[in-house]
């Protein structure tokens, strides 16, 4: 038998709306969460193909109809575990969260991370964020994060869903990859303060101007809400300050840019200590 054939095989054809994994695909894909069983949706040729090189469970793959092609090119790299469904088209939009679906979505186990993970090493660099409300933002954080050699990132309170479909994109992979923690604020500065690390948060009114800033240590920086900053509870808790120089036309840097920003200082401050 051909390959192609072999392939097709592997496809379940499913018409209903109210089959159990297509009902915990669209409840993944609209919550934006987690599903009740845990799993995560994904969207995208590009998202499940970075889920799978980045070692994630498939609980299941979809395809629509139409999507014959992506089938073909993702079917070879998923587990022979893993369910494969063919769906009517309208059957796969009703399910998908996104407003032009590529044909493709998948229901993954998500990372498993601690704190204990992050924290592992003599000089452990994570990433805060508090309130971050925007999901293209927090997404571009998490990918900073790993770019720039972060062992981790907190989620606190009022942070978007980092299983929003924005947040997966912009994070481009990242998010499988990077271990991620949802915590309140007050836990995570106790586990810090616990454990020695030094925390900063970043300000775009006052502080120690960037350059001036030492990031090297074990340190936790802390990104706040787009338009409020970090909680006053943070903020008084914190060793210090920084601020990113830039034009006195501009207000402040968004969250994403700030992140990348400080976190790339903090990479090269590491780089040229070692």
């Amino acid at each position: 038998m051909k390959s192609a054939e072999i392939q097709r095989d592997r496809l379940r054809p499913v018409t209903s709306r109210g089959n159990a994994l297509v009902k915990a695909l669209r409840q993944a894909a609209t919550r934006g969460e987690a599903s009740d069983d845990g799993l995560v949706a994904l969207e995208g040729v590009r998202l499940v193909e970075e889920a799978l090189r980045s070692g994630l469970r498939l609980r299941a793959i979809f395809f629509r109809e139409s999507a014959a092609a992506a089938a073909k090119r993702l079917l070879p790299q998923v587990s022979a575990k893993t369910e494969a469904l063919m769906l009517p088209d309208e059957v796969f939009a009703g399910a998908s969260g996104t407003e032009n679906p590529q044909g493709v979505a998948a229901l993954a186990e998500p990372r498993k991370s601690s704190l204990e993970e992050m924290l592992k090493g003599d000089s452990p660099l994570i990433m805060a964020a508090a309130g971050v409300q925007d999901p293209g933002n927090l997404g571009t954080m998490l990918r900073s994060a790993e770019a720039f050699g972060a062992s981790g990132a907190l989620l606190l309170e009022g942070t978007v869903s980092p299983f929003n479909a924005k947040v997966l994109r912009a994070a481009a992979g990242s998010l499988f990859r990077l271990p991620v923690v949802a915590m309140k604020g007050s836990a995570a500065l106790a586990a810090m303060r616990q454990r020695q690390v030094r925390l900063l948060v970043t300000s775009s009114h006052k502080g120690t101007p960037l350059p001036e800033t030492d990031l090297k240590g074990p340190l936790c920086i802390f990104i706040g809400n787009e338009g409020a900053g970090v909680p006053r509870q943070i903020a008084d808790a914190v060793d210090a300050a920084v601020v990113i120089p830039h034009s006195r036309n501009v207000e402040s840097l968004n969250a994403g840019v700030a992140a990348a920003i400080v976190l790339y200082e903090a990479a090269r401050q590491r780089r040229l200590a070692h």
